[in-house]
């Protein structure tokens, strides 16, 4: 059993904090008094609770500050006695890893088990069953594919990708030769992502797709892929990057091989909005915010403590362009320089985000 803090610095993470004890203190109050109303919740569980966080792998820095809103989080929680211990285990990558490291939080009782998915549906029977015996499922970012859970936390991914596509469309003018980076082939977020640009591109017949890639979400290897599609394409008039520090790895290797830079979509990734505002890039991006960790256990303790709360909760995505990135910036500092800028939250925007139905 370890706990993580990664990603936070002091003044972010006494933000957080503050959050997150306001959070606990409502549930205080609520302890023992409501029936469970949401999906998984039977039993006469009752705090202090055993949090599981199933994590897929932990080296990319995506994860790392994730893992630390969650455990800042838990932190918190433990002080008003809602939470008594933090199980984390690392899959490094391998679904099948993961369903073992679930396995044995069902064998150990936890209570909750929080969850980013490895595989849409290898981990479908693990899931279910931790649902049978009562704990608290909590799933977000990468998906499962089955509803026995006790929520899903996500943005959307089809929207995520239909906005991407949509600006780069209209950038040029609906017509040229682009390539398309993706996450990992067979995680939800990447192959939903993908699924929403779709209808754009087939609504724009006059761009063409010269190759697509499939890499981790990791500056590295995406910059690695594209310096080999450099060499093979002479001309490329965009880049449709959908997440991840993809979109830093294509603006590094177009600059190394002194390539003239292209419109380009992407994510929150530091490294990528320091790029585009360092060399004037037309740029596009959203934002998968860390703090779907902290939401997801801070909704796993309010269905264990009797609340209802819904089975899916929509986080709305933001734009960064030209006229916002300038904020995102402004706040780099607080952040690691291979991290993502990511809005601040507190306990009134999760609840906003539990009133949804």
């Amino acid at each position: 059993m370890k706990i993580f803090e990664n990603g936070l610095s002091a003044s972010l993470r006494s933000r957080l904090l503050a959050g997150a004890a306001a959070a606990a203190t409502l549930l205080v109050f609520s302890a023992g008094t409501a029936s469970a109303a949401a999906n998984c919740i039977k039993g006469d569980r009752k705090a202090p609770y055993t949090v599981g966080w199933a994590n897929i792998y932990s080296v990319p820095t995506w994860m790392k500050q994730t893992e630390g809103t969650i455990a800042a989080e838990v932190e918190e929680l433990k002080k008003a006695g809602l939470v008594k211990d933090l199980m984390i285990t690392d899959a490094q990558g391998n679904a099948q890893t993961q369903i073992q490291h679930i396995q044995s939080m069902i064998d150990a009782n936890v209570d909750a088990i929080v969850v980013i998915a490895g595989s849409s549906n290898a981990l479908d029977r693990v899931i279910s069953d931790a649902c049978d015996k009562g704990i608290a499922v909590v799933n977000f970012d990468s998906l499962v594919n089955t509803d026995k859970v006790t929520a899903k936390i996500n943005t959307d991914s089809a929207e995520w990708g239909a906005g991407a596509a949509k600006w780069l469309a209209d950038q040029l003018g609906g017509k040229g030769k682009i390539i398309v980076m993706n996450g990992p082939a067979g995680i939800s977020v990447s192959d939903d992502r993908r699924k929403g640009a779709q209808p754009v591109l087939d609504a724009n017949p006059g761009l063409e797709i010269i190759t697509e890639t499939n890499t981790e979400y990791n500056a590295a290897p995406a910059q690695e892929a594209m310096t080999s599609l450099l060499f093979a394409n002479p001309e490329i008039d965009g880049v449709l990057s959908l997440g991840g520090a993809i979109s830093a790895g294509s603006v590094m290797a177009f600059d190394r091989q002194g390539r003239e830079q292209v419109p380009v979509t992407g994510e929150n990734a530091r490294q990528f909005l320091e790029l585009w505002k360092e060399k004037g890039l037309k740029g596009w991006a959203t934002m998968q915010p860390n703090w779907l960790g902290a939401l997801s256990v801070y909704t796993a303790v309010q269905a264990l403590e009797g609340k209802d709360v819904p089975a899916f909760v929509k986080v709305p995505l933001p734009v960064i362009d030209d006229s916002t990135i300038d904020s995102y910036l402004a706040r780099a500092e607080n952040f690691p320089a291979d991290g993502y800028i990511y809005s601040d939250y507190d306990q009134a925007l999760f609840d906003k985000l539990l009133a949804q139905k």
